[in-house]
């Protein structure tokens, strides 16, 4: 009985990793803070499209990891996203064995977020905060970019570590 369950929840994490291979999105973003002693802030999410009229597979998901949120857009589309370093680290421990087309991403983002759920920001020294550029732009790399990204350069200046 209990190999049975083994096997059912193996079988749902590789349709959720082949869902997130075709309809999905890796995300580690720098994004600006208007509040705080920083002025910017590192945003690690998960995100699953779907067309609204079948976002039935997006609960369904969203049901069989236990976390995230459902937002309707006003293109017809529906998305699940889950955000938070400890949240998306743990669900891509879990998705990284089925992954196939994303996988140099995850193994991006799933460093990035070991990084940032053991370490509180104010703490990122140098090397850690370079680290995490460069995942960055493995991630942006790698996605459809619907607009330009930063360079390199762009966003370490952003973190004040060019002299």
């Amino acid at each position: 009985m209990g190999s049975q369950s083994k096997i059912t929840k193996e079988i749902k994490r590789a349709y959720i990793a082949g869902f997130l291979d075709g309809d999905g999105s890796l995300m580690l973003q720098l994004k600006k803070r208007k509040d705080g002693i920083f002025k910017f802030r590192f945003m690690a999410t998960i995100c699953f499209y779907q067309d609204t009229r079948h976002e039935k597979d997006l609960l369904w998901i969203q049901e069989v990891l236990k976390i995230g949120y459902i937002s309707r857009r006003r293109d017809g589309m529906t998305e699940l996203r889950i955000n938070g370093f400890k949240q998306v680290r743990n669900i891509l421990a879990k998705l990284i064995p089925f992954i196939r087309f994303k996988k140099l991403q995850a193994h991006a983002l799933l460093k990035a977020c070991e990084i940032l759920s053991t370490t509180k920001f104010k703490m990122l020294n140098k090397q850690k905060l370079i680290k995490l550029v460069d995942y960055v732009l493995v991630i942006h790399k790698q996605n459809y970019v619907t607009k330009k990204k930063k360079t390199r350069e762009e966003l370490l200046q952003i973190l004040g570590l060019t002299p």
